[in-house]
């Protein structure tokens, strides 16, 4: 058993700056810059990875990055019911020790017709082979890889329909450039021979509620009037002593 934990997101951001990480964070941005884009809303926020901005090219008046605009316990997620119009979580669930919980919270939080969007990493593909014959306690090897069908089960026990997806990276994780250079063929070939394999899943579904009703959110709220009533207060900058 992997044990995975969301300290491990430290180092599967200084893994991204490896060759074979640098060819996955390609193919991450342009899911992920294309994604969001076609998102309406206003209020978007990106669990994990703070050192990349997988919302670059949202619209929306508002996008908060955990960790690096607001510290999160992605457990007990820092903001009212129904106010979040974007969530974007990418690789979050798999350095989690319960990440159906943290997708539990993302539905607490989403309006009607909210979207999620998260990719990770697919255990029934060549890095899902490297991770087992490796056994490495280095990220993102030491992660514990969620099954595409898994994942959809779970998002759709929490009223979220697919609406999306994609698979990449399907030539084997090597960690030398040219390597990799030399097997992008399989990139072409793995899209039409065999699409379940790619060792990278993107996924984007929408939280339906039967009977809902929208409510025009107010777009000009800030960070700090987003959070939660309770996070707010604890929150609130000391008063200043006069001189």
């Amino acid at each position: 058993m992997f044990r995975a934990s969301l300290a491990d997101m430290t180092g599967l951001e200084e893994w991204f700056e490896t060759p074979v990480g640098q060819y996955l964070l390609e193919r991450e941005y342009a899911y992920f810059d294309q994604g969001v884009g076609d998102v309406f809303g206003y209020h978007a926020i990106q669990l994990g990875l703070s050192r990349m901005d997988f919302l670059r090219t949202s619209r929306m008046q508002l996008k908060v990055r955990s960790g690096s605009d607001i510290a999160m316990d992605f457990f007990n997620l820092p903001f009212d019911s129904g106010s979040i119009d974007l969530a974007v979580l990418p690789h979050l669930l798999e350095f989690s020790s319960n990440p159906h919980q943290i997708l539990r919270e993302i539905e607490r939080v989403m309006r009607p017709e909210g979207r999620i969007m998260l990719s990770g990493f697919n255990p029934f593909s060549l890095w899902g082979l490297r991770r087992l014959a490796g056994r490495s306690v280095a990220a993102p090897w030491c992660g514990n890889f969620i099954s595409l069908s898994r994942l959809k089960d779970w998002l759709a026990l929490l009223g979220f329909e697919v609406a999306a997806g994609k698979l990449c990276c399907y030539a084997p994780p090597l960690d030398r450039e040219k390597w990799l250079n030399r097997f992008g063929f399989m990139e072409k070939a793995g899209d039409r021979w065999w699409p379940i394999s790619g060792g990278v899943y993107f996924l984007a579904a929408i939280k339906r509620v039967r009977g809902g009703r929208l409510i025009r959110p107010n777009w000009e709220l800030s960070a700090q009037d987003l959070l939660a009533p309770a996070v707010r207060k604890f929150n609130k900058p000391p008063c200043r002593k006069s001189k």
